[in-house]
Order: structure tokens, then sequence, then C-alpha cells
């Protein structure tokens, strides 16, 4: 059975009925982005996924990356994928062609991503961290640097990464020991190790460029005291030709639970006193610059997930419809009755249900901020700035969080409606599992999330943000309830929407009062909240599309699908919801006991 890796006609739906993504055609720096155009750019991405990236998927996971006498190999099927990757022109979209890039809408760029890394995310993680590294460059680099790495990058012969993490510093950044010292021709010299580097060693291209952190001597201790570095693998001579190679030396590659065609490494910078990189931005300000690649990659991550999820799910729809397992349930006391379809099955349907519901929201929230970032660069003034950087800061955190959450119970969901077939190699579920759950991890792991949300997001904004947005749902909620049968949905919404504010208003005062530790132990129940929240919005806008088209009839064609957004709708906002409202009275409980538990209570010993 042929694997499936999204729904072309819900990313239509998304772009098109939902998002208005044609629209962004009106502003000049999207001109030739039209309807038309966007859809052969989606129909391209699905044609490279499915026939060149989707069949690396396996050979990518049983293979693996290998580090030999220095040297580390990808598997032999990435080349060829990474060739047409960059005929095609796909590493750097939504870079501006000026750079080497297509220049296209972020929304647009997201469809097309949504089939790359359903295809094969390990794979993709070599293209999207370059596409990061790029940002980097694009945004703090001098014209120098701009010139001498950004059509490389963008096109591909080069990749990129992001060099944070460090034995000793994991999360906690600003304990990193990397240091950087200025030399004479304004280069500076990095001494220091890092680990966990995503795509740090490979072969697929001739350069890799490292964005790293360091501390410059005599700096501040502490994340104030960090600085952004460039640092190339191969030393980049000032007419753009290849140099020496740098000091940047590969000790080791990670043996990982998943995502086995992605070499995670651990890199040794200046292990012979001849690293050299430039500095990316001011001095003592590289966390506020790295966080500009970290928050873009914290979208991309819940998009690793949700493609994962949305393949997993496919799989398993088509899987039940063609495993036939027991009778009907309404037919169990019949002697003769035959076996039937186990998509029959009430329970599989609840798994089924449940997945499509969640990736349907979760797809449209991710496309949702990916319009966000476009609508950024097309505002007319400060204001409308302020608002949309408000929006991208509160929601980033939760499509990093709650949908790796999410779409890794997806993939759980999907391997469970296989059953035991589900769990051996020979099916691709097992692996769709292993890939996914890292999201939850990387990039800042989902507490720390839920961190932020809660805190600088929340809290330290005042809430602005946060009413910002549910000033956005109301608009859905009052076109809702105008249908009679979305107006129950509506309401219930609505509803779960004012107490997630009253919540917010408790944790605030809690915080004000001293209670700091006992409020953020609901950190992470308040981000589920407000994830929740956020599939009920979106998939009551959907809904809300839906019937309005059905009741104009000019979709006779897609009228189960337009059916099936009302009951994904129905399903999530009567069945889940009930728990959401369970969650806040918890957190108006204020129970303590998380934090007042004595170490040695957990026992362990």
């Amino acid at each position: 059975m042929a694997q499936v890796i999204a729904e072309r006609k819900d990313i239509d739906f998304v772009l098109f009925d939902q998002l208005n993504a044609d629209s962004l055609s009106k502003h000049p720096d999207f001109e030739e982005f039209n309807r038309k155009t966007i859809e052969m750019i989606v129909t391209e991405a699905r044609n490279l996924a499915i026939k060149e990236l989707l069949p690396t998927q396996k050979e990518g996971d049983e293979i693996g990356c290998k580090l030999e006498n220095g040297v580390v190999t990808t598997p032999e099927c990435f080349k060829r994928a990474w060739e047409l990757f960059k005929e095609g022109e796909w590493v750097g979209t939504s870079m501006p062609s000026e750079w080497g890039g297509q220049g296209m809408p972020h929304v647009v760029s997201m469809a097309a991503l949504d089939y790359f890394m359903g295809a094969n995310f390990a794979f993709m993680m070599y293209s999207g961290l370059t596409n990061g590294a790029a940002s980097l460059v694009e945004n703090f680099g001098t014209e120098k640097l701009k010139k001498l790495f950004l059509k490389k990058m963008n096109s591909g012969e080069w990749t990129g990464t992001m060099l944070l993490t460090e034995p000793e510093a994991g999360s906690d950044v600003g304990r990193l020991t990397t240091t950087a010292v200025k030399n004479p021709d304004g280069t500076y010299s990095i001494t220091g190790n890092k680990i966990f580097i995503s795509a740090g060693e490979h072969d697929l291209a001739e350069n890799i460029i490292h964005p790293t952190l360091a501390r410059i001597e005599g700096a501040p201790a502490g994340t104030g005291g960090i600085s952004l570095f460039l640092v190339p693998k191969i030393w980049v001579n000032d007419d753009g030709s290849l140099g020496a190679p740098n000091d940047v030396v590969c000790t080791a590659i990670e043996e990982k639970m998943g995502i086995h065609g992605n070499a995670t490494a651990a890199l040794t910078l200046g292990g012979k006193g001849k690293c050299r990189g430039y500095l990316l931005g001011e001095e003592n300000k590289g966390m506020r610059a790295m966080f500009l690649m970290m928050n873009g990659a914290r979208l991309h991550t819940g998009q690793q997930a949700v493609a994962c999820a949305s393949t997993s799910y496919l799989n398993a729809v088509n899987y039940a419809r063609e495993r036939i397992q027991g009778r009907n349930i309404s037919a169990m006391a019949v002697k003769d009755a035959p076996a039937v379809p186990i998509i029959q099955h009430p329970d599989v349907r609840r798994m089924l249900l449940t997945s499509k519901a969640y990736l349907e929201g979760m797809r449209s929230l991710l496309f949702y901020v990916s319009l966000l970032i476009d609508k950024l660069h097309m505002a007319a003034n400060e204001k409308e700035r302020a608002k949309l950087e408000g929006l991208l800061g509160f929601l980033t955190p939760i499509c990093k969080g709650y949908c790796t959450d999410r779409a890794y119970d997806v993939t759980n969901l999907g391997m469970q409606v296989y059953g035991g077939y589900g769990f051996i190699k020979e099916y691709p579920q097992e692996q769709l599992v292993r890939d996914t759950r890292i999201t939850m991890i990387y990039e800042g792991t989902n507490g720390i999330q839920a961190m932020t949300l809660l805190g600088r997001e929340t809290i330290m904004n005042g809430g602005k943000s946060m009413m910002a947005l549910m000033a956005e749902m109301q608009k859905t909620f009052d076109a809702a309830k105008g249908n009679e049968t979305l107006r129950p949905l509506a309401e219930k919404t609505e509803a779960i929407m004012k107490r997630a504010g009253d919540a917010a208003m408790f944790m605030a005062k809690n915080m004000m009062s001293g209670q700091i530790e006992s409020t953020f132990a609901f950190a992470y129940p308040f981000m589920e909240i407000m994830g929740d929240l956020l599939m009920a919005w979106m998939l009551l806008w959907r809904a809300s599309i839906a019937a309005e088209l059905i009741a104009k009839g000019s979709r006779k064609k897609d009228e189960k699908f337009l059916e099936g957004q009302i009951k994904s709708a129905n399903f999530f906002i009567r069945n889940f919801l009930p728990v959401t409202n369970g969650k806040i009275d918890a957190i108006m409980d204020n129970c303590c006991a998380a934090v007042d538990i004595d170490d040695e209570s957990f026992g362990g010993k």
C-alpha cells in the first residue's frame, strides 16, 4: 500500500478558502504569486515529494549517517534528492530574490514544505537549517558577508546550521564556555565545543556555515554577554572562492531514536587554535539575533511534527479501509456475519476522527502564523507591526509546544490503527512515531515553550497579545452564531475563551503576589488550554466556511470534504473542550503540591 503524505484538497482549502493567500499578490513584493502560480508551486512540491523524497524515507532511516576518519556520509539516496532539491530552487523559497531566493510568501512556502516534511523530514533538516542560518546573515551580516554567503546558501550549494548547545550548557545557554578573541584583521578566533548540532557535518555540500554563539573575552556573564559569529567549515576568501579548511572538527555523531538520516554532530572549534569566524550583528547581542532563527526554527519544528502526523494519519485511513477484521459491532449476534474493514469499528473511527480534527486544526494554525509573517512584511505602520509581532510572539511557542505534543499523539494513533503491524518495521508507522518524538525536545523543550508563553508572552506582555488574539477569535464566533448548526459550538468555544482569559489573570495575580514557582507549575496546562482553544477556533472557522459553501451549492464535488469540516468541529468542541474546562478548573484550584513536595519524597534512591 503506497504512502500518502498530505491531502491536497485540505491544503487548498486552507490556502484559498480560509486564508485567501492569493490576495497577497496585491502587494508589490508578492504580485507574481496569484492563485495559478501558488497552485503550480504546490503541485511541483507534491510531485517532488512523492516521486523523489518519499522513497528516501525508509532507506535514510535504515542506513543513517556514518562517521569514519572524520568524514560524515549521508545515505546515498540523499545525494540525488539534494541535487533535485537544489535544481528546483527549494532551499531559499522565502528568501529575497536579490540574494538567490524565490521571494515566496511564507504561507506558500509552508504549503510546499507540508509535502516535503511529510515525505522525509530528516532529509529536510539540511535545507531548513540552511534557510534559518541564511536569514541570520541577511538580517545581521555586513554587505560583505551577504555577498560572500547568501547566494551560495540559498542555492543549497552551501548549507548552514545553528551552534548553541554545549555539554554543560543545554537549555541554559547563558552558561556556555565557547570563547572568542578579536584578531587584528577584524575576524575572531573561536574556541569551544558544541553538541547536538543537526546537520553539523555531512557530504551533501562543499561548505557548511555555522552561526555560533560564543563569549568575547571580558564580556559579561550570562546571556547578556553572548555574541553571534559566522564560522565556515572551509574559510571563504574575499573573492568568494574557498580557502583552507577552518579548524572545525566533527568528533562524533549521535546514535538516535529517530531522524537517522540527519547527522547530529559534536563539533570542536579551535582545537588547534586556528578556528576563525566573523561577528554577526553587535557584540554581546548574540542571543537577540539568534532568537530570529530560533523562532523560525520553532515554527518549522511544529510543521515537521504535523507533516509526519499527516502522513501517519493518511496511511492509517487507507489501511483501515483495506484491513478486513472482525464483524460490524451491530451484527455481532449474527452467526454468519462477514468480516468488515476495520474503519467500520467505532473505536477505530474515534482514533481517526481525533487525528483528523487535530491535523486540520494544526495545519490551519501553522498556515495562519505563516500568513502573519507575510502580513508583518507588508505592515503599513508601527502600530500594525507591533500587533503582528505580539501575535507571532504569543503563537510561536504554541506552534512548537502544543503542535508537537498533539502531532506525536496522532502518530501514536496512526500506529495503533495498524495494531501489531504498526509496531513492526515492514510498515512506516513506527518510524513516524520515532521521528516525530524529537520535535517535543529540540529547539527548546516543550516545557520551555510553555514557560515562554506564560511568562514572556502573557504576563510580562500584560496580556495585550492574548487579548488581540481573542479579538480575532471573536470575529469567527460572531459569524458562526449566525448558523443554527454552528451556534452551539461557537457558544461553547466562546465560553472557554473567556475562562482561559480568567485563568491567565488568576496566574498573573499569583505571580504578582510572589507565587512564582507554583504559577509556573501550571505553565504547561496553560499552554494546553490555549492550544485546545486555538484548535476549536480554527476548526470552527473551517466549519463556517464549509457551511457557507454547502449552502451556496457551488462545490458539489467537494461536499463530503466540506461536511467533514463540520464533523471535525463538532467532534472536537463537544468531546475535547470539556476536558479543557477541567484544566482551567485545576489552575483555579491552585494546588501547589508540585513545588511543595520535598525532593526526597520523589523516591528513586
